[in-house]
């Protein structure tokens, strides 16, 4: 039988593709639009013929994608991507000229739609797009990991310092402004708000079931329901926690196959 764990699923939840379009032509930025209504999750901010107009879209909607045509009245392409600086969105750049390419990828360009291209064309350049989005939140997930989840805990006190590694601990209670750490037969003050460490622990290790308890799920024997709607949890070391209703669907999640 699988830990009540490793029924959780983790789930990464594909974000909306924002963006702007910045293109001179009519009949192209209508061209762009009706490809972009084909593709999932896809919502357009707003569409640009010049210069002037793409810089201040950009600054403020804070597109994650920008189609952006070289030639356009009050400047080129590059200068728009000169004036962003700091707030330069993934670039596709969409051009009849061929002689831009190189420029183009110095400015770090996802891709380079030559005019006219086709839908599988355009549709390779959105997945070019959804691959670096998708590398880059795996990254900024593992970074936040890193930075959040902690491996171990320290507790001061009484003239010493105890380091609790995670899969030590059972259960962790809320006692005002400091939090109660449960592992195995000692318990542990450590001066911390549960909601902080609620924040800094690994979902996939530590679930909330209440407002003052947080369970380790691997730790969880099993889960029974009351009358009142709540649930009772019940780990391998006999102890029995409450669920409240507030936090049922952690435990809905928990226990789904």
């Amino acid at each position: 039988m699988s830990s009540p764990v490793n029924a959780v699923e983790s789930r990464i939840e594909q974000e909306p593709l924002t963006v702007v379009i910045a293109d001179d032509e009519r009949y192209s930025r209508e061209k762009l639009k009706r490809l972009l209504s084909l593709e999932p999750d896809v919502r357009v901010l707003a569409e640009c013929r010049d210069v002037g107009e793409t810089i201040a879209a950009v600054e403020l909607n804070r597109p994650q994608l920008l189609f952006l045509d070289i030639q356009m009245p009050g400047g080129s392409g590059f200068d728009v991507l000169n004036c962003l600086k700091d707030c330069v969105p993934a670039v596709i750049f969409t051009t009849a000229y061929d002689e831009y390419a190189v420029e183009a990828f110095r400015f770090h360009a996802v891709d380079y739609l030559l005019k006219p291209f086709d839908a599988q064309r355009f549709q390779e350049a959105i997945g070019h797009v959804r691959g670096c989005m998708a590398k880059a939140r795996s990254a900024r997930d593992r970074n936040d990991g890193h930075r959040r989840q902690p491996e171990k805990f320290i507790v001061r006190g009484a003239g010493k310092v105890v380091f609790l590694s995670a899969a030590e601990v059972d259960w962790i209670e809320a006692a005002a402004n400091y939090v109660c750490i449960h592992a195995g037969p000692r318990s542990h003050l450590l001066r911390e708000p549960i909601s902080h460490l609620a924040k800094r622990l690994d979902p996939r290790r530590f679930a909330r079931v209440h407002r003052s308890i947080i369970v380790n799920l691997d730790k969880i024997r099993e889960v029974q329901p009351c009358n009142s709607g709540e649930y009772i949890v019940m780990l391998q070391c006999g102890k029995e926690l409450p669920c409240s209703r507030s936090y049922r669907a952690v435990l809905h999640q928990l226990t789904k196959r």
